[in-house]
């Protein structure tokens, strides 16, 4: 569903209260600030709205979208989040490189998701327009920080109930 369809603020509210004792990292891109800011502020703000408390919650900058990926592994490293969340912007210009930036930071948090085996959200914003940005960074379609925020809770539940319910066969 495009976030036209639906506001991306509008959230089911489910319980959270199990993930309180979990950290989770934000990457910021510095890039389109008005907009990357915007969407951290909302995620940070639901995040704790939801349980985690602020010192559960870590907020590191990177220069632009390209650097989302390296920015989530470096504080992969340093804080060894159990969840971190990727936020940035790459408004469509006059040639192809958000194309090209998109693709690439798509990929790279696939495979840190992978590799990492926790939580990497995607939390970049692709439009064509500012206007567009900043409808979706606060606007009339909401902000995409609070779906980033919960993507990531949801995820931490589901890996948590999984874990909880896995049956080990054989030797311990």
């Amino acid at each position: 569903m495009s976030s036209k369809d639906k506001n991306l603020s509008d959230v089911k509210q489910e319980d959270f209260t199990a993930l309180a004792d979990k950290s989770i990292a934000l990457v910021v891109s510095e890039w389109n600030e008005d907009i990357t800011f915007s969407l951290a502020k909302a995620c940070k703000k639901t995040l704790e709205k939801e349980g985690i408390s602020s010192n559960r919650i870590s907020v590191d900058y990177v220069p632009g979208s390209y650097e989302l990926v390296m920015g989530s592994s470096l504080v992969n490293t340093k804080y060894n989040p159990d969840a971190i969340i990727a936020l940035g912007c790459v408004i469509k210009g006059e040639t192809d490189h958000d194309k090209y930036i998109n693709q690439a930071v798509a990929n790279g948090l696939i495979q840190l998701n992978i590799f990492l085996k926790k939580p990497v959200v995607f939390g970049l914003l692709t439009p064509n327009t500012k206007e567009q940005a900043l409808d979706r960074a606060g606007g009339k379609y909401g902000n995409k920080g609070v779906e980033a925020a919960m993507t990531a809770l949801k995820m931490l539940k589901l890996s948590s109930t999984i874990n909880e319910n896995t049956k080990k066969i054989g030797f311990s």
